[in-house]
């Protein structure tokens, strides 16, 4: 029996432990790899990821960095910034990825390192 997909949205973040390319990098190859594994996702059913940063984060793209990662060059990305808020999440990277997933999979959003504490229900 062939399994049925739908497009479903993941939600998630992380926080880098600074504001440079490597530090950015580190954030960003995890926040990817745990939003495949944790929704068994095989790389031709992300369909697009948006990143958002907070304005602590200026030393490169999330997106550039994602598309070099595990092969998704095929993937659209798109940065943006995130609102600024006081007392937001220092460092903080979140995406919205668009995804086939199958109906059977339940969606998992990817709330990693200092950005746990903004969706405490889903981590």
């Amino acid at each position: 029996m062939k399994d049925e997909y739908k497009i479903t949205f993941i939600r998630g973040a992380t926080t880098a432990t600074g504001n440079s390319v490597r530090e950015i990098k580190v954030a960003v190859v995890e926040l990817i790899d745990e939003l495949i594994l944790r929704n068994n996702l095989i790389k031709e059913n992300l369909l697009s990821i948006t990143f958002t940063t907070t304005r602590d984060l200026d030393a490169c793209f999330p997106a550039s960095i994602a598309r070099k990662c595990n092969g998704l060059d095929s993937v659209a990305f798109l940065d943006c910034q995130q609102m600024y808020v006081p007392d937001d999440v220092d460092f903080c990277i979140r995406i919205m990825a668009q995804v086939l997933l199958t109906t059977k999979n339940p969606v998992k959003h990817p709330y990693l390192r200092g950005a746990s504490k903004l969706r405490t229900d889903r981590c």
